[in-house]
């Protein structure tokens, strides 16, 4: 079993609240949700107003699949979503 992870730190510019900010980030890991059958949370960052950080994980048998639909996931992010990307990592371990 593979299970493959990502990480990324995003600025999300022109928020004044803390509630739009939520809107934004739920709508983003709705979408990695239902297009690539994945989990994903906020994870850090939750009490700043213009940061956060997101996870996610995928299990399947097969690294480079795993890995490749996270790729996709972000670039999905970086197209429909107003953020601009700090930093982003892709991991994959085998249990």
């Amino acid at each position: 079993m593979i299970v493959s992870m990502i990480q990324i730190i995003f600025e999300i510019p022109g928020i004044t609240s803390i509630k739009e900010k939520r809107r934004i980030i739920k709508s983003m890991i709705d979408k990695m949700r239902r297009r690539f059958h994945m989990t994903a949370a906020e994870v850090d960052l939750q009490d700043s107003l213009s940061f956060s950080q997101i996870g996610g994980a995928l299990v399947s048998n097969s690294r480079i699949h795993g890995e490749k639909v996270l790729q996709k996931a972000f670039e999905l992010i970086e197209k429909e979503t107003p953020v601009r990307i700090q930093d982003m990592k892709i991991h994959s371990e085998d249990f």
